[in-house]
């Protein structure tokens, strides 16, 4: 510490040097034109023969990251949004001054560099400066050199210096935007009309889950930050957008791990005249282009395994898929006293009074849903844990929904839409009932949206993806803070 504390002083005192010679450490009068990146596409193909006596020169600006000094002359590697560029700097090209200056010069300053491109004896492309100017001072140092940045609550809490040293994840974050921008085109291209709703909700609905909660003083009332914007997107379909989407934010009160983060984002889209049968197939070839796209290929790296997203995906009720992985008997499912035994056999703490469809739901989470590696969609979830979701004409206890499952987690959830007000209102009462009894995650009434469904919604199917969790599997990441740019972290303790 007693170091970083001398180092930290250096580097004040050297800006106080530079106010002293009439020198802004802070300057922001150099004109930057070009990348580091097209300087070195613009000569890939040129030998160092070609570039003797060159008359073309660049504007770079960056951040010096690594430097040789060999006494009058010195070797730097500039990096910048697009990459790294080496930069000679001579005493016989800068001048006296310039080059005084330049010795001063920290790793982790940013510059501005004019000059011309060369080849070293290495055959590595480089720029020969005319001209160095600093133009901002770096206070603090960057991490040591052979070290890097590894703390991994260091790199989430400053993303910032993560990004500089990092440039893995650069590449992550780089991805997730192309991610974004693909499943955006995509949407526009099949005629959905991008949208954006509120963020601030009378009701907390769409999802079971808790709520944050905030308070509008002019208003004098409780509003809750958004769990989900699905009623606020069937209402619009309601209104005669027959095709809706939005990519934007989720808040959630619940725990932080690596697959949760109380803020997240997710796409949430509704097309009139579809079915949950549908969304499969949709989402199926969305996730097959973006991944083709992204990762070049359908088999695709995931930790020390790998996934094959090659069409088609496999298709189990919630059901069949305790019955498959948890080596149990249908006839167990069907009865809630057996089923609760099973699940008691399982370690699982349960309440006494818990539903048989929360119960099947329990049972799946625990002895199914690790196991679905390949991607598998699951059907048929109860009625009783599916308070917006159509029922099955054949059979009322479940309802035509389904939850894509990769690597172990829950990727999207999507269901043919209830749009009956009268079964609608019922389900709400219901999960009154359940709030009432302790449920801090059941829905709320929402008085206005069954309005809304009393007009008349069409046959609908609506499906939410999480982008997050998506960019983890296209990305190969473990944990959801690596694809966040900030995730949310308890108070750092000084």
């Amino acid at each position: 510490m007693a170091e970083f504390n001398e180092l930290l002083q250096q580097r004040r005192a050297k800006v106080e040097s530079y106010q002293a010679d009439g020198i802004n450490p802070f300057a922001n009068d150099f004109v930057v034109k070009h990348t580091a990146q097209q300087v070195l596409d613009a000569h890939a193909a040129d030998d160092k023969l070609k570039l003797e006596g060159t008359e073309i020169t660049y504007r770079v600006g960056g951040r010096i990251m690594a430097r040789r000094d060999f006494g009058k002359a010195a070797f730097l590697q500039l990096q910048d949004g697009s990459g790294r560029l080496q930069i000679y700097v001579a005493r016989n090209q800068v001048g006296e001054a310039a080059f005084e200056q330049f010795k001063k010069f920290d790793i982790g300053d940013i510059v501005g560099v004019f000059g011309s491109p060369f080849r070293t004896k290495t055959d590595e492309l480089s720029v020969r400066a005319a001209e160095i100017r600093l133009l901002t001072k770096s206070l603090l140092p960057l991490p040591e050199k052979w070290h890097g940045l590894t703390d991994v609550e260091t790199r989430y809490r400053q993303r910032y210096l993560d990004l500089i040293v990092n440039p893995d994840v650069r590449e992550v974050f780089r991805k997730r935007s192309r991610i974004v921008n693909l499943i955006r085109d995509y949407m526009l291209s099949d005629d959905y009309l991008e949208v954006e709703t509120p963020m601030m909700h009378q009701v907390a609905g769409g999802a079971t889950a808790k709520p944050f909660v905030t308070h509008h003083n002019t208003l004098k009332m409780d509003l809750f930050l958004r769990i989900a914007p699905e009623l606020y997107l069937k209402r619009l379909v309601v209104g005669g957008f027959d095709r809706v989407f939005e990519i934007n934010r989720n808040f959630r009160n619940e725990g932080i791990s690596i697959q949760h983060n109380p803020e997240f984002t997710m796409m949430e889209f509704y097309r009139a005249y579809a079915t949950y049968d549908d969304m499969m197939n949709f989402t199926e070839k969305l996730i097959c282009h973006v991944a083709t796209a992204v990762c070049g290929g359908l088999v695709i790296p995931y930790g020390e395994k790998e996934v094959d997203l090659t069409p088609p995906w496999d298709r189990l009720t919630l059901k069949d898929s305790i019955v498959k992985y948890g080596s149990i008997e249908m006839t167990v499912l069907d009865d809630r006293d057996q089923s609760f035994a099973y699940a008691q056999s399982l370690g699982l703490e349960l309440e006494d009074r818990i539903g048989h469809g929360k119960l099947l739901a329990e049972i799946f989470d625990e002895v199914v849903e690790p196991k679905l590696w390949q991607p598998t969609f699951i059907t048929e979830y109860p009625t009783e844990i599916s308070p917006l979701s159509r029922k099955n004409d054949l059979n009322p206890d479940v309802v035509d929904r389904f939850e894509l499952f990769i690597v172990g987690r829950e990727l999207a959830n999507a269901f043919s839409e209830l749009n009956n007000p009268i079964d609608q209102k019922e389900r709400f009462l219901q999960q009154l009932e359940e709030k009432a009894a302790g449920d801090e995650e059941a829905h709320g009434m929402d008085e206005d949206y069954i309005r809304a469904l009393e007009y008349g919604l069409p046959p609908t199917a609506g499906e939410g993806i999480g982008i997050d969790r998506l960019v983890m599997l296209l990305t190969n990441s473990s944990s959801i803070r690596d694809v966040i740019l900030f995730p949310q972290l308890r108070p750092e303790i000084s």
